[in-house]
């Protein structure tokens, strides 16, 4: 439940994972069913709950090895035998993800104050890689591009930006706060920097496809492996949103926008997962490790604070 980046990541940072790989769903299942633990997993389970996920050994192994890498692991031998547990790091990664996944979407009830943050920086062409890395932490934090090197987000965090471009070396930069004349017919709204009718569409299509899985739990259709595999997958599907959607205050969104009815689906559906999911997780570590199947949790987004509940 990490936030997205790209390159080597700098310390607190997850490396950029794609959605649906194998370090994306890794990431996804610690957090999910190992979150504050310390105690380190056999490799072999966790390749067993990536097998889920019809991912091969050998990818399994690689994601494995990517997060030793990447410092959100850390591994150990005993013998023959592999094992893995999260890194101080890699927790610090799970809780700052958790936190900004739980609260987006969130109504607050503030009133917006009509203030628009704005960064402008100059990033020269040749430098590929840090331009692409510089728009996925914009986006993360809710900025967009209102011109190619001028973006804008409606939230105060022209700060956060600046600390982003500094980490890549990008130090010819500013940022200022900035108001909208609300009676200007002829000039775009700063809001039209985002594609709202695009993202409503994502939004519609993420209730469209998850909407049967609501339906098949009040069956009580949903095996423990099928429930492990969704429940991973729609995770893994809603925290890419985040890096979407700008959280634009009310008012400057349609009456009829779609993100209310997707977050509550997305909620109610990943809490019901939550229960047979877990005991698929206990099954495989409890094959290879039956003294640990009882440490695991059950991530919940409804809990205040969200965090983890005892399996039952």
């Amino acid at each position: 439940m990490a936030g997205p980046a790209t390159g080597e990541p700098p310390r607190g940072r997850a490396p950029r994972t794609r959605q649906g790989s194998p370090p994306s769903l890794l990431l996804t299942l610690l957090g999910d069913y190992w979150w504050g633990q310390t105690e380190p997993l056999p490799s072999a389970a966790l390749v067993d709950l990536l097998a889920d996920f019809s991912v091969s050994d050998v990818a399994a192994r690689a994601a494995l090895s990517r997060m030793v890498k990447h410092g959100l692991l850390e591994s150990s031998r005993n013998g023959r035998n592999t094992f893995y547990s999260m890194s101080e790091r890699g927790q610090h990664v799970m809780r700052e993800g958790a936190v900004r996944i739980t609260d987006f979407g969130k109504v607050d009830g503030q009133d917006w104050d009509g203030r628009w943050s704005l960064v402008a920086f100059s990033v020269p062409e040749a430098n590929r890689s840090a331009r692409e890395a510089l728009r996925t932490r914009l986006r993360w934090l809710g900025f967009a591009p209102l011109y190619d090197a001028l973006w804008i987000s409606p939230h105060p965090r022209h700060a956060q930006a600046l600390a982003e471009l500094a980490e890549l070396g990008v130090t010819n930069a500013t940022s200022f706060v900035a108001t909208s004349p609300e009676t200007s017919t002829e000039a775009l709204p700063p809001q039209a920097a985002w594609d709202l009718d695009g993202l409503a569409d994502l939004y519609r299509a993420f209730v469209d496809e998850w909407s049967p899985t609501r339906a098949a739990l009040g069956k009580g259709a949903i095996t423990p492996v099928d429930a492990l595999v969704k429940r991973t997958e729609l995770m893994d599907a809603w925290r890419a949103f985040p890096g979407l959607d700008p959280d634009l205050p009310r008012r400057l969104l349609p009456a009829d926008w779609p993100r209310d009815r997707a977050r509550e689906l997305f909620l109610e559906t990943y809490e019901q997962l939550g229960a047979p999911a877990s005991v698929r997780v206990r099954q495989v570590i409890a094959t290879y490790a039956p003294e640990l199947a009882d440490r695991v949790v059950q991530f919940s987004v409804t809990a205040d604070p969200p965090g983890p509940r005892p399996v039952a």
